[in-house]
């Protein structure tokens, strides 16, 4: 996550349940069955359990992003052969 929030610059945050997909499927069905009155019941259900912040400056970002790029790049022409 940290990696993340470095290179995208913003804040990332983790959810205290981090099985979203099914946590949004159950969800979607108790609204369905009544369950939960309205999506503000959903939001007032969700919780976060830490959130990472950016640490990197500027120049490292662009120097790791140049260093990704490059990767893609090289897995690109591997897989074309």
């Amino acid at each position: 996550m940290q990696t993340q929030s470095d290179i995208i610059d913003a804040p990332v945050q983790r959810p205290k349940c981090v099985e979203t997909t099914a946590m949004g499927a159950a969800y979607l069905a108790g609204l369905a069955v009544g369950y939960w009155k309205d999506r503000e019941d959903v939001r007032k259900n969700w919780a976060i359990e830490r959130t990472v912040s950016p640490c990197i400056s500027g120049e490292q970002r662009e120097k790791r992003l140049h260093g990704w790029n490059k990767a893609v790049k090289c897995a690109l022409g591997w897989a074309e052969e």
